[in-house]
């Protein structure tokens, strides 16, 4: 099994495209109504759909860079603003958030091997 995609809602899809690829991310699919990103290393996609309705999305969705500190540096030499810098969080992960420009949040992140193996980690599978 393998999580294909994430679909993000957006108000906008014009600034939400630009937001993406400012980023740094490949858009795959452009449609009036939905587009499609591939991440640059390796080959992960998430894609955004517009939203019509009003919406309130909780989710979080996190993008991994070796030098995330370097990346947060040029993202705001090109316009983004950050509501965090990249700052070491308790749980072995580094972490810079800023929003998209339908209010959705994004984490751009560095967690190394604590990703997938924190000292915590437990290995629960169903029967």
């Amino acid at each position: 099994m393998n999580l294909n995609q994430v679909t993000l809602p957006v108000k906008d899809m014009n600034k939400a495209c630009e937001f993406y690829l400012t980023l740094g991310f490949t858009q795959i699919v452009e449609t009036p109504h939905y587009a499609r990103f591939e991440c640059p290393d390796d080959g992960a996609t998430f894609s955004l759909s517009l939203s019509e309705n009003e919406f309130n999305n909780g989710a979080i969705v996190y993008f991994e860079h070796e030098k995330l500190d370097e990346w947060v540096c040029a993202l705001k030499n090109k316009g983004l603003v950050f509501e965090q810098d990249p700052k070491d969080q308790r749980h072995l992960w580094r972490e810079a958030i800023l929003y998209d420009p339908s209010g959705n949040k994004i984490k751009l992140y560095w967690a190394g091997e604590n990703r997938l193996n924190p000292p915590w980690r437990v290995n629960k599978k169903s029967s």
